[in-house]
C-alpha cells in the first residue's frame, strides 16, 4: 500500500511539474524533486526515467548527488513565489492572518531554495 501511495504521489507531482514548465508562476523543479523522491521509493524504472529526461534530468541528477540548485532556478523559484504572493494579495479577499500565513510559508520555501548550494560550486 505504501508503495502505491508513493507511486501515485510521483505521478501527481510529475504532472504538476510538467504543467509548471508551461506556466510561469508554477515552479517545475521542486515538484520533480518530490516526484523523484516518490519514484525512488516506489519505481526505480520511473526514477531512472526522470533522471535521464532530456530537459529535466540534469537538474535532478545534480539535486540527487549534491542537493544543489542552479542560480537561474533559484531566481525563477523565488520570483515565482513573489509574483504568486502579489497576485494573491491583489486578487483574493482573505483575512489578514491568511496573508501572513502565506507570506511565512513562501518565505520558508524561498529560504530553503536560497540556502541550497549553487550548482556552479558543485561542478
Amino acid at each position: 500500500m505504501k508503495k502505491l501511495i508513493y507511486l501515485l504521489g510521483g505521478f501527481i507531482l510529475t504532472a504538476i511539474g510538467i504543467i509548471g514548465a508551461f506556466l510561469p508562476v508554477l515552479p517545475t523543479t521542486v515538484f520533480l524533486i518530490g516526484a523523484l523522491f516518490c519514484f525512488a521509493k516506489s519505481s526505480p524504472k520511473l526514477e531512472v526515467w526522470l533522471l535521464t529526461h532530456p530537459r529535466f534530468g540534469a537538474n535532478l541528477v545534480t539535486w540527487k548527488r549534491h542537493g544543489a540548485i542552479s542560480k537561474r532556478v533559484k531566481c525563477i523559484a523565488c520570483c515565482s513565489m513573489l509574483i504568486s504572493f502579489i497576485l494573491v494579495c491583489l486578487l483574493a479577499s482573505l483575512p489578514l492572518l491568511a496573508y501572513v500565513g502565506i507570506a511565512i510559508f513562501m518565505g520558508i520555501g524561498a529560504y530553503f531554495v536560497i540556502s541550497r548550494p549553487n550548482l556552479t560550486t558543485q561542478q
